[in-house]
């Protein structure tokens, strides 16, 4: 898997995602549907419909970049929700693309001091 900063932000387009598109078709979603700026260093991941086919784009200082895992066996554990758009971290972009389920992962606990 590629190697990123712990801060870059990762947005996934839920749902499912024709993946005959390529850079041209997928920077569009991201500018009219997400809208999102294509030419910060973000993350963009999209799913296709059988949940097989994982596309990651993004712009790298004087271009765009894309990067696609597909399997051969199995499925992504792609989220399910009603929103459009899922800001995820790094690391559970790791997950998601190694096979885990991004929301069974261990959450961080809030405390508040009760006086």
């Amino acid at each position: 898997m590629m190697n990123f900063p712990s801060d870059t932000k990762v947005y996934l387009f839920l749902g499912a995602t024709d993946m005959r598109k390529a850079i041209n078709g997928l920077s569009v979603i991201v500018s009219e549907q997400m809208q999102l700026d294509i030419f910060s260093s973000n993350l963009f991941v999209f799913c296709n419909r059988t949940q097989t086919i994982l596309k990651i784009l993004y712009w790298d200082k004087n271009g765009f970049c894309m990067w696609q895992k597909r399997l051969e066996k199995d499925r992504f554990k792609w989220p399910k929700t009603s929103d459009d758009v899922m800001n995820i971290t790094s690391r559970e972009l790791s997950w998601l693309v190694d096979g885990l389920n991004i929301n069974q992962a261990h959450k961080p606990l809030k405390y508040s001091m009760i006086y």
